[in-house]
């Protein structure tokens, strides 16, 4: 054997071992056999998603979801490279893929077979595994150690298979997502079938990947139910520093900053922004689906007060009532507004999902608290003519608010409140929740729920006397 050989067989037994040691080295291997034709060009989040991956594959991350933007190696790098760096050193894992469409886990599915069957692949790893020829199929194929992979799609019909590894790449299609109705038929479909699917539900790993497109996509879903380790990789640094449990932290630090500049630069992210629109942009490049300036409420509008006021000229209380605790249902928003001039102040605030009786008890606990607030305004939907029935009598001020308009008609017609500065909110130092109110006003009406938004609406509307959206009738 001559020098030169031996010099190649070290060489590439280095980098077998470097590719089983590392996802991000295997996925600059194989670049070439799956993408031949076109340069790899790394970026320093292909290795904090590969690290997170890894991660899931040793079984330290159980639950992971990854929001980053479109054409940064998301399919390359969570159905291809991964399944198969999983199945040099774990052949028998079992996979299940899903996207919007069976033809984008098809495709995926193909980029990870022929991965296998490449000359490199089987030089440097064909000793861990073959795939079977009695099932080698572009929707499911085998191996010899008992794993398989198998796509379908959101809604598919169900494999009746189970999976150790269960993903879905992309499950909402852009172009469907302000549908109501198809948006919840993708969350029905992850709870009641896809997530099900798992072998052994105490080492099942759940990984959702995807561009941000709604407040209530599957990402937002099953964030809010928690339990999900949040990888968030926006296109442009916003100042927010992201961290997860493995030790991971966003490393840009000025605002501006890009996530892959040598492959989107400065004026590839612009144009990407013109041709999508300040709302696309903002959940699909920075995976925060509304405008950060944003929409009918303006962030720029938005102004704080570290101390209260000592005395208002008049107090309120609005609310806006839902009776269920439902983990699904909307929200109890209760607040006290006060006003000073022309300029109001929110002061307080409850908000849970409570039932009837949680509910009047937040109402009179507030009424103790601010026994000022003479006006105590109750939406009059089905729950408000409820706790007027039990509360007639009982409580001063209370009065019936009849809103005309729908939710967004009411927001635009307070909106000029905020936009000429009248309108203050606690700093988050005195009020934790803030955030919270401040970030459904600013998405609205692309949020999942719109509690606090109606609570301001009330408020707001009686406070400026504009009740040409909204009359009352008080309660004697």
């Amino acid at each position: 054997m001559s020098l030169s050989q031996i010099q190649t067989i070290d060489r590439n037994d280095i980098k077998r071992e470097l590719c089983k040691r590392s996802l991000a080295y295997f996925a600059k291997e194989a670049w070439q056999h799956v993408e031949p034709g076109y340069d790899y060009t790394h970026g320093w989040h292909i290795d904090a998603i590969c690290a997170h991956l890894e991660a899931c594959s040793e079984g330290q991350i159980r639950n992971l979801v990854i929001n980053m933007p479109p054409r940064h190696m998301k399919s390359l790098l969570v159905s291809v490279f991964w399944p198969v760096w999983t199945w040099i050193w774990r052949p028998d894992s079992r996979w299940l893929f899903a996207a919007y469409a069976e033809s984008l886990s098809v495709r995926d599915s193909v980029k990870a077979r022929r991965l296998i069957q490449s000359p490199w692949f089987q030089q440097m790893f064909g000793h861990a595994f073959y795939l079977t020829g009695d099932q080698n199929e572009k929707r499911r194929y085998d191996n010899n150690k008992t794993g398989y992979r198998i796509a379908t799609s959101v809604g598919g019909s169900a494999t009746g298979e189970g999976g150790d590894y269960i993903i879905a790449d992309d499950p909402h299609n852009v172009n469907e997502a302000e549908s109501d109705v198809i948006r919840q038929n993708a969350l029905d479909w992850w709870d009641h079938t896809m997530s099900t699917r798992g072998n052994d539900p105490k080492t099942v790993v759940k990984v959702i990947v995807m561009q941000r497109v709604h407040q209530a996509d599957l990402s937002g879903h099953v964030l809010s139910q928690g339990g999900y380790e949040h990888l968030c990789l926006p296109a442009e640094y916003e100042g927010s520093k992201y961290h997860t449990s493995i030790g991971w932290t966003d490393p840009r630090k000025a605002r501006g900053d890009l996530l892959w500049p040598d492959r989107f630069g400065r004026d590839e992210i612009e144009d990407l922004k013109k041709r999508m629109g300040s709302r696309q942009a903002a959940g699909q490049l920075q995976q925060r689906p509304s405008a950060e300036t944003g929409d009918i409420i303006k962030r720029a509008w938005i102004k704080r007060y570290a101390t209260r006021p000592p005395k208002f000229d008049e107090l309120i209380l609005t609310l806006d009532a839902t009776f269920t605790k439902k983990a699904t249902s909307d929200f109890v928003a209760l607040h006290c507004w006060g006003r000073i001039g022309t300029q109001k102040y929110l002061v307080d605030r409850v908000h849970a999902r409570l039932g009837i009786t949680g509910t009047i008890q937040a109402l009179v606990d507030m009424s103790i608290r601010w026994p000022e607030a003479a006006a105590k305004l109750i939406e009059a939907k089905a729950n408000g003519h409820a706790i007027e029935e039990l509360l007639q009598g009982k409580i001063n001020g209370m009065i019936l608010w009849e809103p005309e308009g729908d939710k967004i008609a009411r927001l635009n017609a307070v909106a000029p409140t905020f936009e000429s500065g009248n309108v203050w909110f606690p700093e988050t130092a005195i009020a934790p929740w803030i955030e919270e109110v401040i970030e459904e006003l600013v998405t609205f009406p692309n949020t999942v729920h719109d509690d606090d938004v109606d609570a301001c609406s009330m408020a707001l509307l009686r406070l400026n006397k504009a009740n040409t959206v909204g009359t009352i009738r008080v309660l004697r």
